[in-house]
């Protein structure tokens, strides 16, 4: 069976969670796909996308990134998300980088080398313009 994008996303939420959560974590964080609400779901899509065209325009070139930075890359674009789908919502929801957790920090991290991984297996699946 193939995941769909934002289950790729949700699966490595899920994961680092797991690693890097301190105690039982709530039920949210770790419910699965088909529990996700639609706006999470397309949300997980979208920042999945983001990180892939991320890496697809840098011919690959994200692996030389710090997990620091890979990790600020998806905290952005999921606030971005959340802004697209949250009218009013609560400042920890918007937080900057270091103000997250480092349980989340790491997460996020994780999060963006599995996609780096998916998007590079068998190298990169549609060819970069070169820069002119």
């Amino acid at each position: 069976m193939q995941l769909e994008r934002g289950q790729i996303f949700r699966e490595a939420w899920i994961a680092g969670v797991r690693r890097h959560y301190p105690g039982e974590p709530k039920p949210g964080y770790v419910a699965p796909w088909e529990d996700t609400p639609q706006w999470e779901r397309d949300s997980a899509t979208a920042v999945y996308d983001q990180v892939a065209a991320f890496v697809e325009v840098t011919g690959g070139q994200t692996a030389k990134l710090t997990r620091t930075q890979k990790g600020r890359f998806v905290a952005l674009c999921w606030i971005g998300q959340i802004l697209r789908h949250i009218p009013d919502p609560k400042p920890s929801y918007v937080a900057d980088w270091d103000e997250l957790p480092q349980w989340q920090q790491e997460t996020d991290a994780d999060i963006f080398e599995r996609i780096e991984q998916e998007s590079t297996k068998g190298g990169l699946q549609r060819a970069v313009h070169p820069v002119r």
